[in-house]
C-alpha cells in the first residue's frame, strides 16, 4: 500500500507541475499565441496536407495534446547570466564572501555551470519558443494558398482570413478559401518547331500527362515538360532542356475550360553578344574514348599505352592494367549509336558497381571532324581506387544469444585481381561476449567467444561456361560472387565449427528490382561439445530430471543418493536409453514415455552435425525512391531447395543407404527440404512526420526424402526486437506450448506487424505498435500436438503483442527502445488468453538499431 501511495503522490505532483505551466508566459501583452490553423474551403474544413504546408506559421508542437516543448522553453531563464549577476547586486558583500570561500575565479565559473546556466540552455534548445501570431506572415500564407489553389485549376479563387480569440492571449487563424469552379483541359494541340522532334513526338507511345477533360494542374504541365525532355534527350537531342517546352493556355470564350497549346521551341544559341535559333540536331556517337587511369595530375601528361576493342578506344597514362572487355562491358555508349541520357546513366551505374573506380565521369564534345556537326565524342574518365585497401572495425553488440559483446574485425580488399575488374575481400573477426543463458561454471563475465575468417571473390559478370546475355543482359548489371568461410564458437550452446561456401549470381531486372540465384550454398555445422546439451537446454534437463527422480532405478545415474539429480551427460544418457530401449524393463506411463522420447528426439536433432547443400532464388521489389521516401512498398520472396542434387546423384549412382534408410555423404546424413518465404512491407506517409508501417511474413520449410526435420540454422523462431516485441527471442511458441524449451524453434512461421511512427520533438520520435504471429511444427517429426499446425483452427494460436517505443534519430542510424506487452497469449487456456499478463511486470524492453521494418 505504501508503494502505491508513493506512486499516486508522484503522479499528482507531476500533474500539478504540468498544469501549473503557463503556455502564454512569454507572450507579450496585445499579442496572441497561435493554437490552431484552420483552412475552410467553400465553408468546409479541409485536412489537405499540402495546403497546410503553405503555412508560414504553425502552432507549437504537441505530445498527446500537451505542448511539452513550449512549456520546457517557458521554464528556461532566457538571461541566466544577468540573473546570476543580479544576485550579487541585490546582496552586497555576497560576492566577496563566496570569493573568500571558493576564489573569485571559481565563483565566476559557477555562473557558467550546468545548474546556473547549462540547464537553461538545455531547456531553450530542447524547448520551442511560443509561436506568436504575425499578421504579415498570415498574409503571406494567404497568398501562398491562393497560388496553391490556382495551380490546381481554380482560376477564380478568392481568399481572406479571420483571427478568433480562444482564451487569454490565445487565438486561432481561419483561412477562408472560395475556389469557384475548377477548370478542365479542353483541346490539346502541339506546335513543334524542329521537324526532327515533331517526327519523334508523333511516334512516341508514352502516355501524356495532359489529357482532355482532366482538371488543370500545374504539376501535370511540369511532368509533361520532364517527360518530353527525357524522351528527346534519349533520342539524340543532346542540347535539349525543359525550358524549351512552353504552354499557351487559352480560356477566352470558354466556361471553366482551357485550350492548351504545347510549344517546343527551336534551339537558342548564344554567340558572344547575340543569339540565334535553329532546329535541334539529333546526334550520334562517333567515338567512345575511355581513359582508364585519369586524374587531374595525369591530365597534363601524355598517353603512353592504348588499344582498341569492339570500337572502343582505351587509353592509359601508364601501362594499361585492365583487360579491355572488363571495362567495355560496363559502358553502354557505343560507336554509331544515338546519344541517350539513359545509356549514360547505365554506364555510370555499372562502372560504379565494379568498385574499382572513384566516381566515373562521362563527358561529350562535338566531333569537329563531322561537317554536319551532328556527331559527339564520348569521353569516359576513370580514376582507379587503390589496388589494396585495409579496414578495421570495433563494435559493441547485443544479440539474441549475447547480453553484451565486443567485436573486432580486420579486412583487406584487393581490386582487379585478374585484370578483369574482380575484387577479392578477405576478413577475419573476433567476438567476446557475456551471456546469462550459457553454461558458465566459473562465473566469468566474458564466457562466450567466436572467431572466423571469410573470403569473397566478386566478378562483374555472370560466370558460366555459356553466354547469358540474352537472358540477363548487361543493362541488368549482373555479377557473380564465390564465397567461403570458417567460424568457431566457444561456450555458445554446444560449441560449433561452421564451414560455409557457395556461388551466387546477382542482377537487377529493372530499377527497384533485384534477383539473386544461389547455384550452390554449402554449410557444414559441427558440434564440438554435444555432451554439454543439458547444461545449455536447462528446461529439457529439468523435465527429464523430474521424470528420472520418479522412475530411475540405477543409482549410478544420480549425482548423490539424497538429491537424486541425473548427472550430465552420463546419467541423462543412461536413463534415456533405459526408457527407450525396446528390451528395457523400465516401464513408464504413456505420457511420461512420450515426454522422454520427445526430449531425446530434440536432443538428437540439435546435437547432430548438419550438412546442407542448397540452391535458392530470391526476388526483391521495392518502390522506395530514396531514404526520404516514406510512401512505398517492398516485396521479397525466396524459394530454397536443399539436398535434392545429392539425392539425385545418390539415386543415379545407386549408393547404399544407412541403417535408418538415409543416404550419407562423408559419413553424415545430409539435410533435404524445400523452403519458401514471403515478406511484404508497406509504408504510408501522412505528413508531419507521421508514418504508418505494416509488415506481413510467411515462411515454411518442409523436410522430405533424407530428412524428417529442419536443421536448427534453417528453422524459425519468434519474439525479439525485430519480431513480436512482447516476447523475448525464442520465447514464443511453438503453437500453444508456452515456450517449453530454452530455444524454441519450428519450421513454419506467420508474422504481422503494424507501427505508427510520429515525431515527439527534435530528433526524438515515438511509436505505438502491434505485433502478431507464432511458429508451428508441420510435416516433421515433432509429436507434441500443441506445437503442431493441424488446420485453420490453429490460427487461434497467433499471439498478439502491443506497446510503445522511443527512437533517437542520429541521421546515419536510429537508436530504438520498445516496450512490448503480452496482449493475447495462446499459451494460456482458451477463454483466458486476453490481457492475462498485460502489465509492466510481464512486459519486455527491447533495444534495437534502426527500424524493425
Amino acid at each position: 500500500m505504501k508503494k502505491n501511495s508513493t506512486k499516486i503522490i508522484a503522479f499528482i505532483l507531476i500533474a500539478i507541475f504540468i498544469c501549473a505551466c503557463d503556455a502564454v508566459k512569454r507572450v507579450p501583452d496585445g499579442k496572441n499565441l497561435l493554437v490552431k490553423n484552420t483552412i475552410l474551403v467553400n465553408g468546409k474544413s479541409t485536412n489537405d496536407e499540402t495546403a497546410f504546408n503553405q503555412m508560414y506559421q504553425k502552432p507549437n508542437g504537441t505530445l498527446l495534446g500537451y505542448r511539452l516543448r513550449l512549456n520546457l522553453y517557458n521554464l528556461a531563464n532566457l538571461n541566466p547570466d544577468s540573473t546570476y549577476q543580479a544576485k550579487f547586486k541585490n546582496n552586497p558583500g555576497l560576492y566577496e564572501r563566496q570569493s573568500k570561500l571558493l576564489s573569485a575565479k571559481q565563483v565566476d565559473r559557477l555562473g557558467q555551470s550546468f545548474m546556473y546556466k547549462g540547464i537553461h540552455e538545455f531547456l531553450k534548445s530542447t524547448g520551442e519558443a511560443p509561436v506568436i501570431i504575425d499578421t504579415s506572415k498570415t498574409k503571406k500564407t494567404l497568398l501562398r494558398l491562393k497560388y496553391y489553389y490556382f495551380n490546381n485549376g481554380y482560376f477564380k479563387v478568392a481568399t481572406d482570413y479571420t483571427i478568433d480569440s480562444v482564451g487569454r492571449k490565445k487565438a486561432k487563424i481561419n483561412y477562408n478559401i472560395k475556389t469557384g469552379p475548377a477548370y478542365t483541359l479542353d483541346t490539346i494541340k502541339t506546335k513543334i518547331m524542329t521537324p526532327a522532334l515533331d517526327s519523334l513526338y508523333k511516334v512516341n507511345n508514352d502516355p501524356s500527362a495532359l489529357k482532355s477533360g482532366k482538371q488543370y494542374k500545374t504539376s501535370d504541365f511540369e511532368e509533361e515538360k520532364n517527360r518530353l525532355t527525357t524522351y528527346f534527350r534519349n533520342h539524340g537531342a543532346y542540347y535539349f532542356q525543359p525550358t524549351y517546352v512552353t504552354f499557351d493556355i487559352d480560356t477566352i470564350g470558354k466556361k471553366d475550360k482551357a485550350n492548351v497549346m504545347l510549344i517546343v521551341n527551336n534551339n537558342n544559341i548564344q554567340e558572344r553578344d547575340s543569339s540565334r535559333t535553329e532546329p535541334f540536331k539529333l546526334y550520334k556517337i562517333s567515338d567512345v574514348n575511355i581513359y582508364t587511369d585519369y586524374s587531374a595530375a595525369n591530365a597534363k601528361n601524355k598517353i603512353t599505352d592504348s588499344t582498341s576493342y569492339n570500337n572502343f578506344n582505351l587509353y592509359s597514362y601508364k601501362k594499361l592494367k585492365y583487360k579491355p572487355r572488363a571495362i567495355t562491358d560496363a559502358v553502354f555508349i557505343s560507336k554509331g549509336s544515338t546519344f541517350s541520357d539513359t545509356r549514360t546513366t547505365l554506364s555510370s551505374r555499372y562502372l560504379n558497381n565494379l568498385k574499382i573506380f572513384n566516381y566515373p565521369s562521362i563527358q561529350y564534345e562535338v566531333d569537329k571532324r563531322d561537317s554536319t556537326a551532328q556527331s559527339l565524342i564520348a569521353n569516359v574518365y576513370l580514376t582507379p581506387r587503390k589496388k589494396y585497401s585495409f579496414g578495421a572495425t570495433f563494435d559493441v553488440t547485443h544479440s539474441n544469444i549475447q547480453d553484451f559483446g565486443i567485436g573486432a574485425s580486420i579486412s583487406e580488399t584487393i581490386r582487379n585481381v585478374f585484370n578483369r575488374a574482380e575484387t577479392l575481400e578477405i576478413s577475419t573477426r573476433l567476438n567476446l561476449g557475456s551471456s546469462r543463458d550459457m553454461a558458465n561454471p566459473n562465473n566469468n563475465f566474458f564466457n562466450v567467444s567466436e572467431y572466423g575468417v571469410d573470403l569473397k571473390l566478386n566478378f562483374p559478370r555472370i560466370l558460366l561456361p555459356f553466354g547469358t546475355e540474352k537472358i540477363i543482359p548487361k543493362r541488368m548489371i549482373p555479377s557473380t560472387s564465390i564465397a567461403g568461410g570458417f567460424s568457431k564458437q566457444r561456450n555458445i550452446g554446444l560449441d560449433k565449427e561452421n564451414f560455409t561456401g557457395g556461388i551466387a549470381y546477382n542482377w537487377s531486372p529493372k530499377r527497384g528490382n533485384t534477383a539473386k540465384f544461389e547455384l550452390l550454398n554449402a554449410q557444414f555445422v559441427r558440434n564440438l561439445n554435444p555432451g554439454n546439451y543439458f547444461n545449455v537446454y536447462t528446461s529439457s534437463y529439468r523435465e527429464l530430471n523430474n521424470i528420472g527422480k520418479q522412475y530411475n532405478k540405477n543409482e549410478s545415474y544420480f549425482d548423490n543418493p539424497n538429491d537424486q539429480n541425473l548427472t550430465i551427460p552420463q546419467g541423462t544418457a543412461g536413463f534415456t536409453n533405459d526408457v527407450l530401449s525396446p528390451n528395457s524393463n523400465l516401464i513408464l506411463p504413456d505420457q511420461d514415455y512420450k515426454d522422454v522420447k520427445s526430449i531425446e528426439e530434440r536432443r538428437v536433432r540439435l546435437t547432430e552435425n548438419d550438412f546442407i547443400l542448397a540452391t535458392s532464388y530470391t526476388f526483391t521489389k521495392t518502390t522506395k525512391k530514396d531514404l526520404a521516401d516514406n510512401t512505398f512498398y517492398q516485396f521479397k520472396t525466396k524459394i530454397e531447395s536443399a539436398g535434392t542434387l545429392l539425392s539425385a546423384i545418390s539415386n543415379i549412382g545407386n549408393f547404399q543407404k544407412n541403417g535408418k534408410g538415409n543416404y550419407e555423404i562423408f559419413n553424415l546424413e545430409y539435410s533435404e527440404y524445400i523452403k519458401t518465404e514471403f515478406d511484404y512491407i508497406k509504408h504510408w506517409d501522412f505528413g508531419k512526420e507521421k508514418v504508418l508501417a505494416v509488415r506481413s511474413f510467411f515462411g515454411i520449410a518442409i523436410p522430405f526424402g533424407n530428412s524428417n526435420y529442419i536443421p536448427f540454422s534453417r528453422s524459425y523462431y519468434a519474439g525479439g526486437s525485430n519480431d513480436n516485441r512482447a516476447w523475448q527471442p525464442y520465447a514464443l511458441g511453438p503453437g500453444s506450448t508456452n515456450a517449453a524449451n530454452d530455444f524454441n524453434e519450428a519450421n513454419m512461421k506467420i508474422a504481422m506487424s503494424a507501427e505508427l511512427r510520429f515525431k515527439i520533438f527534435g530528433s526524438v520520435k515515438g511509436a505505438i505498435f502491434a505485433d502478431a504471429g507464432n511458429i508451428w511444427n508441420v510435416l516433421d517429426n515433432v509429436i507434441d500436438e500443441k506445437a503442431k499446425f493441424s488446420g485453420v483452427n490453429d490460427l487461434a494460436e497467433i499471439a498478439l503483442g502491443t506497446g510503445f517505443g522511443l527512437r533517437y534519430d542520429l541521421s546515419f542510424f536510429v537508436i530504438r527502445l520498445d516496450m512490448g506487452f503480452k496482449t493475447y497469449n495462446p499459451a494460456h487456456e482458451k477463454g483466458d488468453r486476453w490481457f492475462k499478463e498485460y502489465n509492466f511486470g510481464h512486459s519486455v524492453l527491447n533495444f534495437g538499431i534502426n527500424y524493425p521494418f
